[in-house]
């Protein structure tokens, strides 16, 4: 089922993961980590979903319009058919993809590569998002990032969505969702029970 990729020059890899809300710096931070590896003169590639479709159908976009080249994907195995001769992997909106992610990171890494991952690791509702609880499980480094909430100036760590869609997955921006701690978040869903 999975190909077999080499990667020359790195004995052993390892898996990083970027998690948190929405607007936490996700993506900013992944872009940062993988323009550091082009300027150390490493081979980087980078995928993401291709469903993912909001800023740009190619290039992954982060909220302040950073960008940087990828390969959009359908399933996390395709990535195997994309990998040439690399050091850096970077992943974007990795609760997207498929429950294989964790897996095909785990070879990835065991051939050699950096595999660094960002992705929501809550999604509407608060609850886990797709692969990330298992990324986080392998991952020898996690970083969480967090955004501000717009109504305390507390940490944000949850994704309030604002309209009233129940899709778990809902593409938007901030048209859709706001970040929001945990007690705003948590006042909002009560507010919006009693409104139903």
């Amino acid at each position: 089922m999975f190909l077999e990729p080499s990667f020359k020059g790195q004995r052993s890899g390892w898996i990083e993961v970027i998690c948190g809300s929405m607007f936490s710096g996700k993506t900013e931070e992944l872009i940062r980590r993988l323009k550091r590896a082009k300027i150390a003169n490493q081979k980087v590639q980078i995928f993401k979903p291709s469903k993912d479709t909001r800023y740009d159908i190619i290039k992954v976009v982060s909220h302040d319009e950073n960008t940087i080249d990828s390969i959009p994907v359908q399933s996390s195995v395709e990535i195997f058919d994309h990998i040439k001769d690399v050091n850096v992997i970077g992943i974007d909106e990795a609760q997207f993809f498929d429950d294989n992610l964790p897996e095909v990171c785990q070879k990835l890494a065991i051939k050699g590569a950096r595999v660094i991952i960002a992705g929501l690791d809550m999604d509407f509702k608060g609850r886990p998002f797709g692969p990330i609880p298992n990324l986080l499980a392998v991952a020898e480094y996690i970083t969480k990032v967090h955004a501000i909430c717009p109504h305390c100036g507390n940490l944000a760590t949850h994704s309030y969505r604002l309209s009233a869609e129940q899709d778990t997955v809902l593409l938007g921006e901030k048209d859709k969702y706001e970040p929001r701690c945990r007690v705003c978040y948590e006042m909002g869903n009560i507010l919006d029970l009693r409104l139903q």
